[in-house]
């Protein structure tokens, strides 16, 4: 059986465990937390459709920068929004 080779360590090629090597990137912060904002309200669409894709769609924790919290009361927001038609569910 031959020996393992050794890994050459790259910043430019992502990591096994799915992130970059070699940091640079910055922090998202939760926007509600920094506003402190207690409760997400669902008539503010405007503020709703930062948090949604131009498909229609939710976006992620992890591309938002939300905290969990939050992010809750913003699909719970989004999702009353569509249903009283301030939001569309898909787009054209």
């Amino acid at each position: 059986m031959p020996a393992p080779r050794a890994r050459k360590s790259n910043s430019k090629r992502p990591s096994w465990r799915g992130g970059f090597q070699g940091g640079g990137q910055r922090r998202k912060y939760c926007y509600f937390c920094k506003e402190k904002v207690d409760e997400i309200d669902y008539k503010n669409y405007n503020q709703l459709r930062r948090f949604v894709s131009d498909r229609g769609k939710i976006r992620a924790r992890r591309v938002t920068g939300t905290c969990r919290r939050h992010q809750r009361q913003l699909a719970i927001a989004v999702k009353r929004a569509r249903e009283m038609a301030l939001l569309p569910y898909v787009a054209r």
